[in-house]
């Protein structure tokens, strides 16, 4: 195993935080993880093997070892989370959100700021908010702003200096600040202010600002200022009662955080709440395979918080439905990005704990949109399928081959492809058997058998040996549709490759037993076995493939055969024919005409003739 040969580099290392990277042959980063002691942290791999199909990958992979020693836990954990943005190691837990929903950025960098798109949060110093979905919702949201509170849209230098206010001003989209005339600095502040708890979901603290407005401006008798004021107000009360009604007043500021795991990958689900309200929520996923478990929860849910927060900042509290390992520089790495402390929290009941069950049910929606749930019983399948075959690994990957054919005649094949439980129609195969491969093998006393064996080792030496040229994938388990013969032949078929390591079952129809290799007696699964079904419903796709293809085949023979015997049909002219009628029969009851515009009057003669003639007519 390759991280043997790192022992002597992990005995040397400090015991000291930081943080440690894994690299393979190719020089490409493929782990990235932090400890409080690089030594302890880094020895404890050299009997991690067999603790998960994802860590023993690593370990084979792994063929370098770089560590970056710092000053603590809390920037190791820091440089963490920038080197696997950074890099994207392929076995660490990079969650991401693929809809890449937008955020609406309040330029406070900029004297008189506005409101403007973004795509992802920077540490600028502007206010951001979202991200908002659907992403039509962003823009609506940013007009509001516009037609609310007068924050500008343009991109022009504000000076107050400007003779006349654009067209924006006239119909009171704008305050106009680049007139200092008519708008000066310190109202289009209380604009930006008003834009900055509107953004944050604040709609109560933003009505009750609103109200005291427009009361000094009626008595100022401003009338028009006071009408504004009131049409916005208005429009606040009614987006705020449209809110969802997901709230409790002593929830505060928290982020809440549900996840699902399985097979396929992980879904985390964050519910942002603010002032008690749930204000958004936040869907991130990967799709590294992980096992079930609090374990893997734990690992997910952890790079959730680390990679979220990497362009957030946090709330005072972040709701967890469990303890993370290491949360204290966890939340010491939080508050000094918060400005404050930050706490992680794990409800154990009331309307918390409720929360964060809800987040947990939406996390598996989520998860089941995403992956469908139903690879979890394929894995129960698979997993089962490997203990009664003594398999190294689960058999994510099955190809089954069938052979079909009539007295050894229009002999075919057809390859099927399962991955992970699900058909992968995309990889289909289907081969004609080359006849002259039958000659060695063809024997006088039983020439069907011996055809249907060497066809099986034909149609997989063609297989393996193409999937040698392409350098993979390679299968983890090959099911033949047969008896003892078939397998036998195909191992032939692998031997000639040397890939004879390749594990190879036979499926009998009848009994339903598994013939091996290694085996004298066949093994008998219980008929209720989800590995059983599973093996079946592989075996009955290749019977439908490699059936279908014969049928048609055969069709095609027939019409040829039929049209050979006629003078001055050729190969084109057939071919024709069989597009045009689609069978022997459809050119019998095709007229002269028809024959005409399909093949020439010559031809079409021709064929009526011999149609007249072998009829008896």
């Amino acid at each position: 195993m390759p991280i043997r040969d790192l022992k002597d580099q992990i005995s040397r290392l400090p015991e000291q935080p930081g943080v440690y990277l894994y690299v393979n042959r190719a020089g490409e980063t493929v782990y990235v993880g932090k400890a409080r002691s690089l030594r302890d942290r880094v020895r404890s791999y050299l009997t991690a093997h067999g603790a998960s199909p994802r860590t023993d990958a690593l370990l084979d992979e792994a063929d370098r070892l770089e560590v970056i020693v710092t000053d603590s836990v809390v920037e190791a954990l820091a440089l963490e989370n920038h080197l696997i943005k950074q890099r994207a190691p392929k076995y660490n837990v990079l969650l991401r959100d693929d809809k890449n929903y937008p955020y609406l950025r309040l330029t406070t960098s900029e004297a008189f700021p506005k409101v403007v798109v973004a795509r992802r949060v920077e540490r600028d110093g502007d206010v951001y908010a979202g991200p908002f979905l659907p992403a039509a919702f962003a823009r609506r949201t940013m007009s509001l702003t516009h037609r609310l509170f007068g924050i500008r849209s343009c991109n022009e230098v504000i000076t107050g200096k400007r003779d006349r206010p654009c067209l924006e001003y006239d119909i009171k989209r704008c305050l106009a600040p680049c007139v200092d005339s008519i708008c000066s600095p310190d109202e289009y502040a209380r604009a930006v202010d008003d834009t900055r708890l509107f953004l944050a979901g604040r709609n109560d603290e933003l009505v009750d600002h609103l109200q005291e407005r427009m009361r000094e401006a009626a008595e100022a008798e401003r009338f028009e200022q006071a009408a504004q004021l009131r049409d916005a107000i208005r429009t606040v009360e009614t987006l705020r009662d449209r809110q969802q009604k997901m709230a409790t007043a002593h929830l505060g500021d928290r982020d809440v955080f549900g996840v699902k795991t399985g097979v396929e990958g992980a879904s985390v689900l964050v519910f942002q709440v603010r002032t008690g309200r749930v204000i958004d929520r936040v869907e991130l996923a990967t799709e590294v395979r992980a096992t079930r478990g609090t374990a893997a929860e734990a690992e997910v849910l952890q790079a959730a918080v680390q990679q979220l927060y990497e362009d957030q900042v946090p709330p005072p509290e972040v709701h967890l439905p469990m303890a993370l390992d290491g949360a204290e520089p966890i939340e010491e790495w939080l508050s000094d990005r918060a400005g404050r402390r930050v706490r992680l929290v794990v409800p154990k009941r009331g309307d918390k704990r409720g929360l964060l069950e809800l987040a947990a049910r939406n996390a598996a929606l989520a998860y089941d949109a995403r992956f469908n749930e139903t690879g979890a019983a394929h894995y129960d399948a698979l997993d089962l399928l490997r203990v009664a075959l003594g398999l190294p690994t689960l058999p994510r990957r099955i190809e089954c081959f069938d052979i079909s054919t009539i007295q050894g005649r229009e002999t075919v094949a057809s390859l099927v492809v399962c991955e992970d439980g699900r058909m992968r129609r995309g990889e289909y195969r289907k081969y004609r058997i080359r006849h002259s491969a039958f000659d060695a093998r063809r024997s006088a006393l039983d020439e069907h058998f011996l055809d249907d064996f060497a066809a099986m080792r034909q149609v997989v030496t063609r297989r393996y040996r193409k999937v040698l040229e392409d350098g993979g994938p390679f299968p983890d388990l090959v099911l033949i549709d047969g008896g003892k013969g078939q397998l036998s032949a195909a191992y032939e078929g692998l031997r000639d490759l040397g890939l004879e390591n390749l594990v190879a079952v036979g499926l009998a129809k009848r009994e339903e037993l598994i013939v091996t290799r290694d085996r004298d007696e066949p093994l008998a699964l219980p008929t209720e076995s989800a590995a059983l079904h599973l093996l079946q419903r592989i075996r009955d796709e290749a019977h439908r493939v490699a059936l279908t293809f014969h049928r048609r085949a055969r069709a095609m023979r027939d019409l040829r055969s039929e049209l050979e015997a006629i003078r001055g049909i050729g190969p084109r002219r057939r071919k024709a024919l069989l597009v045009r009628f689609g069978s022997v029969a459809g050119v019998r009851r095709a007229t002269r005409e028809e024959l005409t515009a399909t093949v020439g009057a010559h031809a079409a003669d021709a064929i009526l003739a011999h149609f007249v003639a072998t009829s008896g007519g």
